[in-house]
């Protein structure tokens, strides 16, 4: 397998470099799926595609595909007839050299899901193709990325909308599907389209959970067995508020505590945050039901960061 040379960067910090696996292995002879590492190609392929009349639909990842990016798939074929992923693990968006080391690349396994899905093309552009040298451009987040994420995680989002930003640059989609779990960037992804008068439709979809209530995610595979069931406290708390909403309560510190008891009372998790925010401009909300309002959590288990929310009526 091909290697190359990848030099992390981000806002106000710049890791190491180090060696990391990026390029794929051929998809099996006999599928039809198209596997593109470069911009220009990708372009390509979508302009062929849309100037025969065919609406392109994409579907961005970093890679560890689970079900429910599948079933981000499926919504996506509902939307247009050629249909792209994107794999990539995006430096600037990790706010930790140990975490994106950390984070999970099953390359084959993943084109392998794709071809399997009918995915038409993947897009797996590496990381010296993304930022070359010189490389100095990126996409300001606005208010919307200050609170919550933004202010645990700084940088992060700068680093969202600069790779959506080029992954819709090179893929020219007519829609894009993201998941409702990553509530706050698709909130400003979002606004990203609009500000910038981008004309990509962004649809959504319900995130899928794993049959005990876990929200489904690429880090979930490197929770411990014990971290994996503690972790079930994230969804136990937001159901736990969700039916004090339906009880009556509308007070947002009573919901909060309500929330945030399992998650406390679980010794292999360490709660960051769980808040009562405005679903389009994620401020703090002083009661519930006058709009649409989610509670949104991240939650430590071990060393893995997992965010979950949940609309509430």
């Amino acid at each position: 397998m091909l290697r190359e040379r990848v030099h992390e960067r981000g806002a106000g910090r710049d890791f190491a470099s180090r060696w990391s696996p990026v390029v794929p292995r051929p998809v099996p002879v006999g599928l039809p799926m198209k596997v593109l590492t470069h911009p220009a190609a990708m372009r390509a392929w979508s302009d062929g595609r849309r100037q025969s009349g065919r609406r392109v639909v994409v579907v961005p990842t970093m890679g560890a595909l689970h079900q429910g990016h599948r079933a981000l798939i499926d919504e996506a074929r509902r939307h247009g007839e050629d249909v792209v992923v994107t794999i990539f693990v995006n430096p600037l968006q990790f706010n930790s050299s140990t975490d994106f080391q950390g984070y999970p690349r099953p390359i084959d396994d993943d084109l392998s899901t794709c071809a399997a899905a009918g995915v038409d093309a993947v897009y797996a552009p590496t990381a010296a193709v993304m930022y070359p040298p010189g490389f100095q451009t990126h996409v300001e987040p606005g208010a919307l990325a200050d609170r919550l994420e933004g202010e645990h995680r700084p940088g992060h989002f700068r680093g969202v909308t600069t790779v959506v930003a080029k992954l819709f640059a090179a893929v020219r989609p007519d829609v894009a599907v993201f998941g409702q779990k990553d509530a706050q960037q698709l909130a400003i992804v979002r606004r990203m389209v609009s500000d910038l008068d981008l004309g990509v439709d962004v649809v959504s979809m319900p995130t899928v959970r794993e049959p005990d209530g876990l929200a489904m995610s690429s880090r979930n595979r490197r929770l411990s067995p014990a971290e994996r069931d503690a972790a079930v406290c994230i969804w136990r708390g937001l159901q736990a508020l969700g039916a004090a909403v339906d009880a009556g309560e509308r007070d947002p510190a009573a919901l909060t505590a309500t929330g945030v008891a399992p998650i406390l009372a679980e010794p292999l998790a360490r709660l960051e945050y769980l808040e009562l925010v405005d679903r389009d401009d994620f401020e703090p909300v002083r009661s519930v039901g006058a709009g649409p309002v989610l509670a949104v959590t991240a939650v430590w288990c071990g060393e893995v960061r997992l965010i979950d929310n949940i609309e509430l009526p």
